[in-house]
């Protein structure tokens, strides 16, 4: 039998749950590296995912707690399409993946995780990475620990501008 060592789950699985929506985040940034928070716009911002489906899985969501993108407005609607951009462009920059998942699900149905605060995903992908664990034991490996990941992904982001990347 092979053993997945993954020690880090266990700080989710024994710790505590939050009572707040986890993408209703504080004005100040003095939380942003424990929140995984890459980028701050006006209207949205870039995070990681803590519990991610491939190396490198951001998140894009308006600052505004709304479920749904048509509750956006014009501003709110033309950033986070940016930071979404943006974020592409530096996954594309940092891992060379083969290729992007990019999407929203709209509704519990639809199978949104934090259904009441709508957010976008973005996935680096490599052919390949739905390998024998995923299929037979349902289980994903993601290679490199968040915060290395988020360690690599800050510079890039603070380097570059929400508007054409």
């Amino acid at each position: 039998m092979e053993v997945l060592w993954a020690p880090w789950r266990m700080e989710y699985i024994l710790g505590p749950k939050p009572d707040e929506c986890v993408f209703c985040i504080p004005n100040s940034p003095s939380e942003d590296k424990e929140r995984l928070i890459l980028k701050r716009g006006r209207t949205c911002f870039i995070l990681m995912n803590r519990f991610p489906y491939n190396n490198g899985h951001l998140l894009v969501a308006p600052y505004r707690h709304v479920n749904c993108l048509t509750d956006l407005d014009a501003e709110e609607a033309h950033e986070v399409i940016d930071m979404v951009q943006l974020s592409v462009a530096v996954l594309l920059e940092a891992f060379s993946p083969q290729g992007v998942n990019a999407g929203l699900n709209l509704g519990e149905a639809a199978g949104a995780g934090i259904a009441a605060h709508m957010h976008f995903q973005i996935v680096p992908r490599w052919n390949g990475d739905a390998s024998f664990m995923t299929v037979l034991s349902e289980t994903r490996v993601v290679p490199e620990h968040l915060t290395t990941t988020y360690e690599k992904l800050l510079p890039m982001f603070r380097s570059k501008n929400v508007e054409g990347g």
